[in-house]
């Protein structure tokens, strides 16, 4: 079932997070953690399913952290939340066999549906939307911060 819920919140915020101020270095979670204030461990767990997932890529070691796995205009927001949800330990309520006759032939459809159109939305939105939202609201990427022109 489709919800908004604090891992699937974090989970977005942290991947725009790496995506607007990674510039050419890692994005360590500690940064995130900070700039963000997402919970360390809400973000470590959510960071790891996005790497398995394919959405991030992790570096170890001293100078390491997360990167986008792929550009950040093929990142949509769809893909997070599934990831998200396939965190999700709940069993979905419209699997669930009980209730009536009424809730299975028209309100659990009605839900599905709406779901349906949920995911299209977050399909059709990407991590450089967001980047770019983000640019339009005036707020600083630390990466355009983090270039040094000395010569």
């Amino acid at each position: 079932m489709l919800r908004m819920t604090k891992k699937l919140l974090f989970a977005i915020e942290a991947v725009l997070d790496i995506a607007y101020h990674a510039g050419g270095e890692p994005v360590q979670s500690s940064d995130i953690t900070e700039r963000q204030g997402i919970p360390k461990r809400y973000l470590e767990q959510v960071l790891q399913h996005l790497v398995r997932a394919g959405i991030l890529a992790g570096t170890r070691g001293p100078r390491g952290g997360y990167r986008l796995a792929r550009e950040r205009r093929r990142v949509s927001i769809g893909d997070i939340v599934r990831v998200v949800r396939s965190m999700e330990t709940a069993p979905d309520p419209l699997d669930d066999p009980a209730g009536s006759i009424l809730g299975h032939k028209v309100v659990r459809p009605l839900w599905q549906e709406m779901q349906e159109r949920c995911m299209e939305q977050f399909d059709a939105m990407t991590i450089e939307d967001l980047c770019d939202k983000a640019k339009g609201s005036g707020i600083e990427s630390i990466a355009t911060k983090a270039f040094d022109y000395t010569i």
